[in-house]
């Protein structure tokens, strides 16, 4: 086990940690240089064309030191976006040690502290990284200075390093053999694995990654899963190099994966801890956190037919990404589908994606929203998870909804515009902190709500790029929030209402209506479009009807003869409107969101 190092790489997005973690293959020739490419470890095409990561991955690598002693390392290349915090936390759970990677061109950013944080609070070793060194824009004294203020650390402790270059990789590999310390445990303890990690293979079932804490797992011995209960077979049981390598048995501090033939993807659970069926562990492992959605939204399939295959898309889904959740619901205009969870509108977007390409499916997604809590007259609090979920408002005495404290470390020109967006958001500042004369930081508390859709899109733009946001749940306040409904000749639309500030409801409702006056085709008869509060219309617009010329095949004769077939249209348009559907098409329901286009 001294031989063992388990790590993870930690950092803002687009700091370089997938470019560094190829130069650490290359280095430990983990990886032939044919089969090298850029991203090497991130095997989803939506993560080469993004340029980002979105699934953490584990590896396994062999290291030559210095005396000629062969170490172990086991490393976790992580996510570095926001909505993507869950997969860096699981990962820094199987840990002793975590790479801080910097970007000397942009120095610290807010997922950088908020990883950080993360790390330090289990404990972790932290190896501050400057990456880009090499890079004629790189700020190396002010950044280093950055990094010493933030984290307390000497000037000589922080490592530079280039992940294009392969510069200062040695003396990065020298340093993690020194500085991380190997994992602690007992291997002839009972068995007790924490799973991290897992994914579906159509052929070979659910393969789980875990982290073993004590004791020993060997092939083909029976296994139980702490929590569910359950007891299978270890069919196989191995390390995660470039592809699987089978083991016959892997001792405490190893990182691996096993395969039990499992089908079903909720018989294991992420966080779960395996234990040997002959000689259980006392208890589980502690310390793993439960995921927490931010924004929920509805997805349908488009034919409803299609409900038991969406079903068995979103559960193999998310097995490979344990943050997402879902349960059954369903809508008086979309039938059935289901409700889920996502960490943010990049998560969503993914999730939508990754269903349209790995699974073949076409879905249809509502207007995402958070979820709020109602209290009636006698205190009784009700989650509200949809806005069709709140009563009649003359029993609610109040509505609170999640607010968020979030930090946003900028430059100096850039405070007034993001201090407008924040406000316009409902944010308060709460403080204002100069990291340096170049770098500022900004922590606002505001409601979730008010960030979920286009909220990041115009930060990025108004500052240019050099905004970065993160973000986490602080409580739940009262609110004066109203339910807003869109209605489509007098008929309400389920999946398009919201809930909403009173004070912004006016305008939300005039851009939605103006907005759905674009999207929806025109039909025979007249559509009317309203937005309401309860029995008050606040806005409407009216999209006219197509006029179908029923007199073209009238040559002259007696103008009474065209009357008759005028007035018989109209009679036919009033009955049309009255039984006549206006079908919303897809696109419709996220492009409504977008009210500042």
């Amino acid at each position: 086990m001294k031989n063992i190092r388990n790590f993870c790489v930690i950092a803002h997005i687009d700091h370089g940690k997938s470019t560094l973690s190829d130069r650490l293959l290359e280095f430990t020739k983990t990886i032939s240089e044919r089969d090298m490419q850029n991203q090497a470890l991130d095997d989803m095409d939506l993560e080469r064309e993004r340029g980002i990561t979105i699934k953490s991955h584990a590896i396994q690598m062999y290291y030559n030191h210095t005396d000629g002693e062969i170490f172990t390392f086991n490393m976790i290349d992580t996510p570095g976006h926001v909505d993507f915090s869950y997969e860096v936390s699981r990962s820094i759970a199987a840990c002793e040690g975590a790479l801080l990677l910097v970007d000397a061109t942009q120095g610290i950013q807010a997922q950088t502290i908020s990883n950080l944080y993360l790390a330090i609070e289990n404990d972790l070793e932290i190896i501050p990284v400057l990456n880009k060194v090499d890079m004629d824009s790189a700020m190396i004294e002010e950044v280093s200075d950055q990094v010493m203020d933030l984290i307390g650390c000497r000037k000589d402790e922080i490592l530079l390093t280039s992940g294009k270059t392969g510069i200062g990789i040695s003396e990065l590999m020298a340093a993690i053999v020194d500085r991380i310390p190997p994992p602690v445990g007992d291997a002839d303890a009972p068995l007790q694995a924490l799973i991290f990690d897992s994914m579906f293979n159509s052929f070979r079932g659910v393969i789980a990654y875990f982290r073993i804490m004590n004791g020993t797992i060997k092939k083909g011995e029976k296994v139980r899963f702490f929590n569910t209960g359950k007891v299978y077979d270890a069919d196989e049981i191995g390390v995660l190099q470039m592809s699987q390598v089978p083991k016959d048995k892997l001792s405490a501090g190893n990182v691996g994966y096993i395969i039990t033939g499992i089908k079903e993807s909720k018989e294991i659970k992420v966080g779960d801890t395996i234990t040997t069926h002959d000689k259980p562990c006392a208890e589980a492992i502690h310390g793993f956190e439960e995921v927490k959605p931010m924004v929920f939204a509805g997805i349908y399939p488009i034919e409803n037919e299609d409900f038991e295959d969406l079903r068995d898309s979103l559960e193999k889904l998310q097995l490979n990404d344990a943050s997402l959740i879902f349960e059954p619901e369903s809508s008086i205009a979309l039938g059935f589908g289901f409700r889920c969870g996502f960490l943010g509108m990049l998560h969503l977007e993914i999730i939508q994606e990754r269903l349209s390409r790995e699974f073949d499916m076409e879905v249809i997604t509502t207007v995402p929203n958070v979820s709020y809590y109602s209290y009636d007259q006698k205190g009784v609090r009700t989650i509200l998870n949809t806005p069709n979920e709140l009563s009649d408002p003359t029993l609610i005495s109040k509505i609170e909804e999640p607010y968020i404290r979030s930090n946003i470390i900028t430059k100096p020109e850039y405070i007034g515009s993001i201090m407008t967006l924040c406000m316009e958001k409902r944010g308060v500042l709460i403080k204002q902190t100069y990291l340096t004369t170049e770098r500022v930081e900004l922590t606002f508390e505001m409601p979730l709500a008010e960030i979920v859709f286009d909220f990041y899109d115009r930060l990025k733009s108004i500052s240019r790029g050099y905004a970065s946001f993160d973000y986490h749940p602080i409580d739940y306040r009262a609110s004066d929030l109203v339910k807003l409904d869109i209605r489509l000749n007098s008929e309400p639309v389920d999946a398009l209402s919201s809930l909403v500030h009173r004070a912004k409801a006016d305008y939300i409702g005039r851009k939605m209506c103006g907005k759905l006056k674009e999207l929806l085709p025109r039909q025979q008869f007249m559509i009317a479009i309203q937005a309401s509060i309860g029995a008050k219309i606040i806005a409407r617009e009216t999209i006219s009807a197509l006029r179908k010329d029923v007199t073209a095949k009238c040559y002259g004769g007696d103008i009474s003869r065209k009357r008759k077939l005028l007035e018989k249209q109209k009679k036919g348009k009033k009955k049309m409107r009255q039984i006549g559907n206006v079908e919303v098409p897809q696109k419709a329901f996220l492009q409504v969101l977008k009210l500042e286009d």
